[in-house]
């Protein structure tokens, strides 16, 4: 098991026949010197990879195949995984962690299993340190200051005694026809209060 700092699953370092290793996301449920198998004929356990036409329906599979040979393109983030849905001719229906449907050609290849490092996201991130290199990491811009919180120089959300969106919610006398509507010129705005008259 090999911890990767880009990847928030972690890999599995496998070594093949042949003597070559390489790396896969290693699903839940793989331990060490457990032996992986690949093919169409395969058991359905954690780890072994097969072409999606030979996974009963209702089976989780991750790090599932765009196209035959391309490696795998859905379920590769930890804890994901998609699930087989149905078979239509030579395609299978694969049900993404978004909830989508798609439908792929039933040769191509998907690991049995949901995808390790489940969680990740309910640890909190403590300080604000952990947040920057977290974005720093992905190449995002952090922090991210709102346009509210601006000044009207630096932002059109900018300025005003609130922090809104809005705009003005009245209108000038000079308005065009189909933009004067609401409030026209109004001398003054605001809650309306009825002063108290002392009764003699």
């Amino acid at each position: 098991m090999v911890h990767s700092p880009a990847h928030t699953a972690p890999l599995a370092k496998i070594k093949f026949e042949d003597g070559t290793e390489g790396h896969m996301a290693a699903p839940e449920g793989i331990s060490i010197g457990q032996p992986v198998s690949f093919g169409e004929n395969v058991d359905l356990r954690p780890g072994n990879v097969t072409i999606l036409g030979s996974i009963p329906e209702g089976t989780p599979v991750s790090n599932v195949e765009s196209r035959p040979g391309d490696g795998g393109k859905f379920a590769r983030s930890g804890g994901n995984s998609a699930t087989v849905e149905s078979r239509v001719g030579d395609k299978v229906r694969v049900r993404l962690p978004s909830g989508r449907i798609k439908e792929l050609l039933a040769t191509c290849r998907a690991t049995i299993g949901v995808l390790g490092g489940h969680g990740r996201t309910e640890k909190p991130l403590m300080k604000a340190g952990a947040a920057h290199y977290r974005a720093k990491a992905r190449g995002k811009l952090y922090p991210t200051v709102s346009g509210v919180a601006m000044n009207p120089v630096d932002h059109p959300h900018g300025g005003g005694n609130h922090q809104a969106v809005h705009g003005p919610n009245s209108v000038s006398r000079n308005t065009p026809p189909g933009k004067k509507v609401g409030n026209i010129a109004p001398r003054r705005t605001g809650r309306g209060r009825v002063r108290q008259q002392e009764v003699e």
